[in-house]
């Protein structure tokens, strides 16, 4: 296939292009700045985000689209001008996705559009599923549902649209899990705020997995959570984080300590909610990493 990703380049990016390289398809990358071309890889950059670009010229036959771009939410204290830039950068990307598509003689057959679980808003009690009929009211919240709104516009042009709601990703090299070993490793790490808070994550390789699923399953459509089947408390996740890198688990970092030292941003490690793939397991996805345990020590592994 034919296969253009915005944001190609980024954390979740790289991965999904380098699997889908490996899988044979022809990848299109969507970049500011003009790259040098891969060897003999079926990857080519094609520039956007500029006026005088267009490249939907480069762009007529993709077959599927995924928008991967946006400002990464733990790139920094969530200040105003910080939070401007994490809506701006998704909007902004997304509605240049939506016009490009709009400019191409013949249609992708599916946009991929990231998302996130924040679009259901925080709980210790609700499970929430992809019909769930809870939307959350905060700064995240807000971003995720205008996000998805932006790209819901692709469906007038006869696309099919998924919204792919990530929980938390595990990665070794990358993501939220790079910040949360290093106190453990250093001997001081405990749990974070109260611990009653749930955690939904969901390894790297399932991430890379569950976008070509959703590409490749013509039945999916709409919100997709992508999110391993078994979330934990921050307790569960701390002791086993702490297990596998065989130190202790006992300096208990505080709500109130964290929200001074995060902001607002403390949210995404504070407050959590508990999300399940119900569609993905309704389409007979295979998850690799179901459990905790097996994730960490594949993770973690040197």
């Amino acid at each position: 296939m034919k296969i253009a990703i915005a944001g190609g380049s980024g954390f979740i990016g790289s991965e999904v292009t380098s699997k889908l390289n490996q899988l044979g398809h022809e990848v299109y990358i969507l970049t500011r700045k003009k790259q040098k071309e891969i060897g003999d890889s079926n990857v080519t950059y094609v520039q956007w985000l500029s006026n005088e670009l267009k490249p939907e010229e480069e762009l007529e036959g993709i077959e599927a689209f995924i928008n991967l771009a946006g400002e990464n939410l733990n790139s920094g204290r969530w200040t105003t001008s910080k939070k401007e830039e994490i809506l701006h950068s998704r909007i902004d990307a997304t509605k240049e996705v939506i016009r490009i598509i709009k400019a191409l003689k013949k249609k992708p057959s599916v946009l991929i559009n990231a998302s996130a679980i924040g679009f259901y808003g925080t709980s210790k009690t609700e499970t929430f599923v992809e019909d769930s009929p809870y939307k959350g009211d905060d700064f995240l919240a807000n971003v995720v549902q205008q996000w998805e709104r932006a790209a819901s516009e692709a469906s007038t042009e006869g696309v099919r649209v998924v919204y792919t709601r990530f929980g938390m990703v595990l990665d070794k090299n990358e993501g939220a899990l790079k910040k949360m070993k290093l106190p453990f490793q250093l001997f001081a790490g405990g749990r974070l705020g109260s611990g009653e808070q749930w955690i939904s994550w969901v390894h790297i390789e399932d991430v890379v997995r569950a976008i070509i699923f959703c590409i490749e399953t013509p039945a999916v459509h709409g919100a997709v959570n992508v999110t391993a089947p078994n979330a934990v408390r921050m307790n569960e996740f701390g002791k086993t984080l702490a297990n596998i890198l065989n130190r202790p688990y006992w300096f208990p970092t505080p709500k109130f300590l964290l929200r001074i030292v995060l902001g607002e941003m403390s949210i995404l490690v504070v407050e959590g909610q508990q999300v399940f793939p119900k569609k993905l397991e309704e389409h007979q996805f295979q998850f690799e990493f179901k459990t905790l345990t097996k994730a960490l020590e594949n993770t973690l592994k040197e």
